[in-house]
């Protein structure tokens, strides 16, 4: 997502009636999307399309209605860590947004498949999480099935909302209290893939805490966690892990390849370092020579680069950026947390 985008998809501020119309051309193209979403919603609701379940695999969805930017995939570790810790057997199942390669595949190393292959986040989660297998694939069925053959008691789908084909037991809905739901509008006027009202299909809403968060009509009798997703350490060059703290007073070249690249910037602000320059570049970016060139020959006097975790595997071996690394802490919410995940499986059959 362009800086152009995000003010779109979240304005600061109302729009003027001029800003309205100029965009008017967006609305007709949000009508035909929104009556697909209602025409594929209807289908559902009225048996025309049915999920399928595979038999004795717990699926927990981690999704949201936005086009990225929530911090669904910390939310995703998190519950991957915390299924773990009671002893099930763990797989991700993840479309590989952006990967070059056609076939569904595992994520395992080392050494680690090159990221075009399998998609930033899957190989970041692969990476980050030993002893969880981690799927790519463009048939979440499909790859449901091969994680269960393998031994997976739970399957976490990772950016599963809007995939229906596939059966599950419990759908978390990930929401940044800091934008809400943007400006309100679907795809392309704004940065909804399904209306509002769709919150009211989640069994649990997982609100992302902000200092001021954006109003939402929340849907009632939806369970709700709010959790802080704050960053937790950095990890410089050499691997060495040091406090997030000690950033304060140093100066950062920050750069990020993020749908709402804002975020990462308050996240390090936050952190009190002297930005001296920040990059933003669009979601799942791939750096060329000359840019990465560009971002060494900016950090000069002592600045240290810093980017995400996300961006860290798109960047070649031995390139100098340290990286911030994100915690999740429940706030609110975590026995109702507890409680929906160790729902039982729901059966097998179509």
């Amino acid at each position: 997502m362009s800086r152009a985008l995000e003010s779109l998809f979240y304005p600061e501020a109302p729009e003027s009636l001029g800003r309205r119309l100029l965009l008017a051309p967006l609305d007709v193209a949000e009508g035909a999307f929104r009556g697909a979403v209602a025409l594929r919603s209807l289908a559902y609701a009225r048996g025309w399309a049915r999920p399928t379940r595979i038999d004795g695999l717990r699926v927990v969805s981690v999704g949201n209605l936005t086009v990225g930017g929530s911090g669904k995939t910390p939310v995703v570790r998190a519950l991957a860590e915390r299924l773990q810790a009671v002893g099930d057997s763990v797989a991700i199942l993840s479309r590989g947004y952006g990967r070059r390669a056609p076939d569904a595949r595992q994520v395992e190393g080392p050494p680690w498949p090159p990221v075009e292959a399998v998609g930033d986040e899957p190989l970041m989660l692969a990476r980050s999480l030993p002893g969880v297998r981690v799927w790519v694939g463009a048939d979440r069925v499909a790859l449901a099935m091969q994680a269960r053959a393998r031994g997976a008691s739970v399957a976490l789908l990772d950016d599963g909302f809007q995939t229906r084909r596939l059966g599950r037991d419990l759908d978390v809905v990930v929401v940044d209290e800091a934008v809400g739901l943007g400006n309100g509008h679907l795809l392309p006027r704004g940065p909804l893939r399904e209306p509002g009202s769709a919150l009211r299909r989640a069994q649990l809403l997982w609100l992302r805490v902000a200092e001021r968060p954006a109003e939402v009509d929340w849907p009632p009798g939806v369970p709700r966690v709010r959790a802080r997703h704050a960053p937790r350490d950095v990890v410089d060059p050499s691997g060495r892990v040091t406090p997030a703290g000690e950033l304060r007073g140093r100066r950062v070249v920050a750069f990020c390849g993020l749908a709402r690249p804002t975020s990462f910037r308050r996240t390090v602000e936050a952190l009190g370092p002297e930005v001296v320059r920040f990059d933003a570049f669009p979601d799942h970016h791939r750096y060329t020579p000359a840019e990465l060139r560009a971002l060494e020959q900016s950090a000069t006097g002592g600045a240290m680069l810093l980017t995400t975790e996300k961006d860290a595997v798109r960047l070649p071996e031995g390139f100098p950026a340290s990286v911030v690394r994100l915690g999740v802490a429940v706030l609110e919410g975590d026995e109702q947390l507890r409680h929906e995940l160790a729902r039982p499986p729901s059966g097998g059959g179509k």
